[in-house]
């Protein structure tokens, strides 16, 4: 079958078409035929080679989820989940070809495109987590830092059903006026500039930049690094924590592998039929354009979650 892997890391045209024999379903997992794959953040930041010392070797396979038909299933599932149409969860890769097995999974509702449900899936549930783990409250101020990606427009929508202000950083007025259709009422720039005081920071970039946001919070402020698209931060980032330590600052990381999954499963199928929470598709491209696609990304030319089509 077709598929796209990692034959060099570092630039997007590492990314080439290969063929790999079909994957056979494992106990507990069904195996997908491909309709939608989401292009995702960490697929980017492991083809870059930012995760290298975890093990991802030439070769690799990304895509951490897609959505199809189940056309097989293995031991201990029932057969009759063959013909359904399925969202699915990868793990670290296999998403990127016509063909995936996984063990989490859910139906797509019929309302839900495809295309809609790697939108959400993943983006939206680890939004909602991101939020909780910053324990969030009604009435607070929030501001999502690299609000244009697929967890940032989630995280938005879901601050803005209850926060005093939702700000957000962008990088051009265009974005700006999209975040604002979505619910931030401040746009910011790259950098924040001003004066603006924040509960709670959701951060999707972490960077060399992301000390000075810790100026950015108020007493008892929240920060939560969700990834690190723009790179580690400075070694040395406590010591601006410390800084600051008379205004009792908290700084967290956070990871959806650290969420139960039947708590993944809940949030996501909750979304999922939520006609209010709706994912962002930049733009469908085929799957032989992968490469094209994280070129896009590292562009920061996309807005919500491009998808693959093989």
């Amino acid at each position: 079958m077709k598929a796209v892997a990692i034959q060099e890391f570092g630039p997007a045209d590492g990314l080439r078409v290969v063929e790999v024999p079909e994957p056979a379903p494992g106990a507990g997992q069904v195996l997908i035929e491909t309709e939608a794959i989401g292009v995702g953040g960490v697929d980017a930041v492991i083809r870059r080679g930012t995760l290298g010392s975890y093990g991802f070797k030439t070769g690799h396979i990304p895509g951490s989820e897609v959505a199809g038909t189940v056309i097989g299933v293995g031991e201990g599932l029932d057969g009759s989940l063959k013909g359904r149409r399925m969202w699915a969860f990868t793990g670290t890769g296999g998403g990127y070809a016509e063909k995936a097995v996984a063990s989490d999974f859910l139906p797509i509702p019929e309302s839900l495109s495809s295309e809609d449900a790697v939108a959400i899936g993943t983006s939206g549930a680890v939004a909602h987590f991101a939020l909780a783990h910053a324990h969030f409250r009604k009435g607070e101020a929030v501001l999502v830092r690299g609000a244009a990606g697929s967890i940032g427009v989630s995280a938005v929508q879901l601050a803005a059903r209850s926060a005093k202000t939702v700000a957000v950083t962008t990088s051009s007025t265009a974005r700006g006026e999209r975040l604002k259709k979505l619910g931030a009422t401040e746009v910011l720039d790259r950098a924040a500039s001003g004066e603006g005081k924040y509960d709670v920071i959701i951060d999707l970039i972490a960077g060399p930049n992301l000390p000075d946001f810790f100026d950015k919070l108020n007493p008892n402020g929240r920060l939560v690094v969700v990834g690190v698209v723009g790179g580690m931060p400075p070694a040395d980032f406590a010591a601006k924590l410390l800084q600051n330590f008379q205004k009792s600052l908290s700084f967290m990381t956070f990871s959806a592998d650290t969420v139960p999954r039947a708590e993944l499963q809940r949030v996501r199928l909750e979304q999922f039929e939520d006609a209010a929470f709706h994912g962002v598709v930049h733009e469908i491209l085929p799957l032989d354009e992968a490469a094209k696609a994280h070129q896009k990304m590292d562009d920061g030319e996309v807005f919500g979650r491009i998808v693959l089509k093989p």
